[in-house]
């Protein structure tokens, strides 16, 4: 069972002031794989500020005394321990190695109290049971790999678990599917953290969609960015594709790109969905409802202006298409990205040296990317454009490793 989205997140605790939520712990065992340890401290431990992505810090810790193993017996030495996530504001569990085995006591109380203190906690795949461990699901929506979750759920009944969604954001707790889905939920916080931007140039330099449906989902189509896909940069439609992503302040239609591509509407119809999956009007409206999102975070035009310089026809298309794939108005949109920017602008605490000799420098920096991905099923009777729905509240999708 997962929360409906249209219930929102649950509500989550002020950050303590001593927490940074851009200092990002991640949480290593020993036993656990090196993919699904390695998704966070890529996403959140390299300084990608030359490519417009904002900074994080990141503490790799040890759950456990060392050295760690993982599955590979590859032997790994964290620069901190669990005292870092003191100053965490962001506390990544990214694999335990057993479901089931308890984790170690003192990491349960750990994640605890960062919870009580307003930390966000984050369990990608097997990660999920270290929170359901300690407590932190207990009455949530949550998800994990497929092949795990009727343990999951079978132990935890108090956990509301979802097999089908790639991940689950259910406000300060949020829990991703298998592997790749560890991914989607990184770029989803990084989106959630610093906007569409950001996301999408973090999600470019990981040469990764940012968004993505389910395996199931696969006839439908894949949107593109405001850059153009390599596969897509050497056709003579991208010519015409540069021309939109440029002109979208002004208002026009499929008719209109056709005709730029010396095509009837049919045959262009046909080539731009052979060369990008997508219809040309469902990427079309996508283009638009992305730029509105950007200029409602980064403006103070109204909604009204929004929708002029996006090139919908009145504010009414705009505010329609926006809530179909972002799940919630333009207006609240703009209000819930002001105020999580707000509430993350507490005073900047200091990080905690490494211990012993080892020195962190060169984990401590990191950036993000673009996240909500999940997609639905064009329901009976809609456009095909409402086949897509990234919602902002709660991040679901389907999949698994």
């Amino acid at each position: 069972m997962s929360q409906d989205s249209t219930s929102g997140p649950a509500p989550t605790r002020r950050l303590a002031a001593r927490r940074r939520r851009e200092i990002v712990a991640v949480l290593l065992f020993s036993g656990g794989p090196i993919f699904e340890s390695s998704i966070p401290l890529s996403v959140f431990g390299i300084d990608r500020q030359d490519a417009g992505v904002p900074r994080y810090r990141l503490l790799v810790c040890a759950g456990e005394d060392g050295p760690l193993r993982t599955t590979g017996g590859l032997e790994l030495t964290a620069p901190y321990g669990l005292e870092a996530l003191n100053r965490a504001g962001t506390v990544v569990v990214p694999a335990w190695r057993s479901i089931t085995q308890p984790p170690p006591p003192a990491v349960l109380a750990s994640l605890r109290q960062a919870h009580e203190e307003g930390a966000r906690i984050i369990g990608l795949c097997t990660g999920a049971f270290v929170l359901a461990a300690a407590g932190l699901l207990d009455g949530r929506p949550a998800t994990t790999h497929w092949m795990y979750a009727p343990t999951l759920a079978k132990r935890y009944p108090a956990v509301h678990v979802d097999p089908r969604e790639l991940f689950v954001d259910d406000g300060d707790i949020l829990t991703s599917a298998g592997t790749a889905a560890g991914i989607d939920l990184c770029l989803h916080v990084v989106h959630t953290d610093h906007g569409a931007e950001a996301a999408g140039a973090l999600a470019r330099r990981l040469v990764v969609p940012p968004r993505r449906g389910s395996a199931g989902d696969a006839g439908h189509p894949r949107h593109l960015d405001r850059s153009l896909p390599e596969e897509i940069s050497s056709d003579p439609l991208a010519e015409v594709v540069a021309w939109a992503l440029e002109h979208l302040h002004e208002q026009f239609d499929v008719e209109t790109l056709a005709a730029r591509a010396y095509m009837s509407r049919r045959t262009f119809d046909r080539r731009f969905r052979s060369l990008t999956g997508s219809a040309p009007l469902q990427w079309l409206i996508t283009q638009r409802v992305l730029q509105a999102q950007r200029l409602l975070e980064t403006s103070d035009y109204s909604v009204d202006e929004v929708a002029g310089r996006c090139g919908f026809r009145s504010p009414v298309a705009l505010r329609g298409h926006f809530r179909r794939q972002l799940g919630a108005s333009p207006a609240a949109y703009r209000a819930a990205y002001r105020a999580r920017r707000t509430d993350s602008g507490d005073e900047e605490g200091r990080v905690p040296e490494p211990r012993g000799e080892t020195r962190g420098e060169n984990l401590s920096n990191g950036r993000p990317a673009l996240a909500m991905a999940t997609r639905r099923g064009a329901e009976p009777g809609k456009p095909e454009s409402d086949a897509y729905a990234p919602r902002l509240p709660v991040q679901r999708g389907r999949g698994g490793r």
